[in-house]
């Protein structure tokens, strides 16, 4: 028997603090349970014993009989510790503290929180809690409403996972309204045990659960959950609604990629590369719900419309584009059927109109041959009220059309009065998405070819590449000797050419005449950069000579450098100047990596230059990355247009840039201690579109570093 068995699949419960006192959790939750019909042997446990719902009542836990699966426990926070001892000497293997006062009420909540938990493992017990709303299982074979929510659930195929259990009632109130209903439900409160992982991992072959739904505002594990949630994904939806965007605390971070990261972008990078579908409010969670439990996935993005208006055809074509998928190809076959009976003044391409005069019959042969046809992998079928056509027996023509053809997903958008989907939420078997907006109805569909494209991808491991990891290693070691926790300017170009990351042509020295010297070697025209121990950001300085053309030229602005150092006090810290070769490029990226403190290391991607702060156009993905993550991290951001052949400048080479944010991925977790790294610009060369690493910055958090190289 799966541990998790006795949360969420009992075959008996104790109640801890069963009251007949009204308006109670106590009351309340004892009513539910026995409300809802629960299969199993239900035991009451009240000090002052008496009768419960029919059911009487055990004054101790010591009194019960062996053998109970759960104990749902709603009782004061500081009678806690000795009951949940009390329950492991009857055995009961799983407990739901439904208590509040833990750790969320500040120290000695805390502290009792750990003492909680400490003895809970010690003695093998699974929980729910403490501080939450309680567990439900819809399954007829179980119908445990473990919650002290007011309503009554509706079954359905939903797993879902609420951290917070004012929001988890909230919700259990309205999905009625929804069509939509869950088969299992876990509030997790303050996830001492049982969390969203233990979740996703247990609904993983529950069939009940066709996908999972999760309300977060912490994750647990992101190493944990990135591995679970990118397995389970490949089965079933997984969708998120992941509260706390808030990025304060990034400007503390002291290079390019740091500053531009934040704890949501790392959470969103997580989410992405595990598969998991991203919602930012209820609504919109809860309407990619009821298009999943509704719709198959689709063969392919290919939509097809049917309309009897056609400005909504119009709107929802505009919107089809705009969220990547296509309009179906009608077929000329399937287009000489439409006009076999529509009239003369419908469109038979693809947004099908068939105008306002359309009855109900000409739905039912349009939405039949549309369905039919090979080049279409969705429908939408739109409806405005029009000479005393009913929208609920289009309704029911829909579902007679989705019983006909169920391997493709069918929506309806119901542009009509609310009394229309009031009669919907009082159906019993609602078997095709409706909508009032044909936005909501792409974005649906949108996301089930999301689930479809994630389903289909190939499984890639992070690939290994042949590099210089212990000229890297001496690199580090030279830097930490000299008690420092940056690289400079030399130093990082040498750890990224190790890497195989494609840097410039370029030469050190110390002394303006080992610059003329490294120059005439690299080639003019050069660029002239300060490498400096205490000074990070070059172009603030001054530190940065572009376009040098000649000797002359180098030797008076080498002079200059020197003069501007000395001017600002930046002198000492001075090791010499990198000679480079000037890559004309006019096109600039930033790469790099930054750490977050849970997330661990995030790779980025975007536009680079003087204005990447500014202008913020970066994506993340977290360590290690696949091939497709690296795909991916590139495509997310704005101006990946400008990789493209533009304006006479060559197409840069994706596979290259793709591979340079794979070596980087590498090098992070071959070092792990490498805190910030950047490479800006990341310039495109115009002739040949070669990526090529003109600057580079690396900083390593020194005592894990010194730590890792002893």
């Amino acid at each position: 028997m799966n541990p998790i068995d006795y949360l969420l699949k009992p075959r008996s419960i104790a109640i801890i603090g069963a009251s007949s006192k009204p308006n109670t959790i106590g009351s309340d939750l004892m009513k539910r349970v026995v409300e809802f019909g629960f299969k199993g042997d239900i035991y009451p446990v009240n000090p002052k014993g008496g009768v419960f719902e029919g059911i009487e009542a055990f004054k101790d836990v010591e009194s019960l009989p062996e053998g109970i699966d759960m104990a749902i426990v709603v009782i004061n926070r500081k009678f806690v510790l000795d009951t949940v001892d009390a329950c492991h000497a009857k055995g009961i293997k799983g407990l739901v503290i439904i208590t509040a006062g833990f750790k969320e009420m500040g120290e000695e909540g805390a502290a009792l929180e750990a003492e909680l938990d400490r003895r809970v493992k010690d003695y093998g017990m699974r929980v729910v809690g403490p501080n939450c709303l309680g567990v439900l299982n819809t399954h007829p074979d179980v119908q445990l409403y473990g919650c002290f929510s007011e309503t009554l659930p509706v079954r359905g195929d939903i797993g879902f996972v609420s951290q917070s259990g004012a929001l988890g009632g909230g919700i259990l109130n309205i999905l009625k309204d929804l069509n939509i209903g869950f088969a299992q439900f876990v509030s997790i409160g303050n996830q001492m045990d049982f969390n969203a992982e233990s979740a996703i991992e247990y609904w993983e072959n529950e069939e009940d659960v066709k996908q999972i739904l999760l309300y977060m505002e912490s994750i647990h594990n992101p190493t944990n959950f990135r591995e679970l949630a990118s397995r389970v994904s490949k089965k079933k939806p997984i969708l998120a609604l992941k509260a706390g965007r808030s990025a304060a605390g990034a400007s503390a971070a002291s290079s390019h990629t740091g500053s531009l990261a934040g704890a949501d972008k790392a959470a969103d990078a997580l989410l992405k590369q595990a598969g998991v579908i991203r919602e930012t409010s209820l609504s919109e969670l809860f309407a990619t719900a009821k298009v999943f439990s509704k719709c198959p996935l689709p063969q392919g993005n290919r939509v097809a419309i049917v309309t009897n208006s056609g400005g909504p055809g119009i709107m929802a074509t505009d919107a089809i584009c705009e969220l990547g998928l296509e309009m179906a190809q009608i077929t000329e076959a399937t287009r000489e059927t439409l006009r076999s009976f529509l009239p003369a003044a419908a469109s038979v391409k693809n947004p099908i109109d068939m105008i306002a005069s359309a009855p109900l019959e000409h739905y039912r042969q349009t939405l039949e041959a549309v369905l039919q046809d090979p080049n279409v992998d969705m429908v939408m079928a739109i409806y405005l009220p029009f000479l005393g056509l009913k929208d609920i027996d289009v309704a029911h023509e829909l579902m007679a059309l989705r019983a006909r053809f169920p391997e493709k997903p069918l929506l309806g958008v119901f542009m009509t009065k609310n009394d229309f989907f009031n009669a919907l939420s009082d159906m019993d078997n609602v078997t095709v998405p409706c909508f009032m907006y044909v936005e909501e109805a792409v974005k649906g569909m949108a996301r089930l070819d999301q689930q479809r494209r994630h389903v289909e991808a190939p499984v890639e491991a992070a690939p290994v590449f042949d590099v210089d990891r212990a000229r890297v290693t001496a690199i580090f070691q030279e830097a930490l000797e000299s008690g420092r926790d940056e690289l400079t300017t030399r130093e990082s170009l040498d750890v990224l050419d190790a890497y195989g990351v494609r840097v410039c042509r370029a030469g050190f020295a110390r002394t303006e005449e080992e610059a003329v010297t490294v120059a005439s070697q690299v080639g003019y025209p050069i660029v002239m950069k300060m490498s400096s121990k205490t000074t990070s950001h070059k172009t603030d300085v001054g530190g940065v000579r572009v376009n040098i053309q000649s000797e002359a030229q180098l030797r008076s602005e080498f002079q200059d450098l020197l003069q501007a150092l000395e001017t600002r006090g930046l002198l000492d810290g001075l090791e010499g100047v990198v000679i480079q070769e000037m890559v004309k490029g006019q096109r600039e990226f930033v790469c790099g990596i930054a750490t977050d403190v849970q997330y661990g290391p995030m790779m980025m991607f975007g536009l680079g230059g003087i204005f990447v702060e500014a202008l913020k156009d970066v994506s993340f993905r977290l360590a290690p990355l696949s091939p497709k993550d690296a795909h991916d991290v590139i495509e997310d951001v704005k101006a990946k247009h400008l990789l493209e052949n533009v304006r006479g400048l060559a197409a840069a080479d994706r596979a290259k840039i793709e591979e340079t944010l794979l070596r980087l991925s590498q090098l992070v977790t071959d070092f792990p201690f490498v805190d910030e790294l950047d490479i800006n610009p990341l310039m495109i060369a115009n002739a040949t579109g070669e990526a090529i690493a003109v600057d580079g910055r690396i900083k390593v958090r020194k005592a894990d570093a010194l730590s890792a190289l002893k």
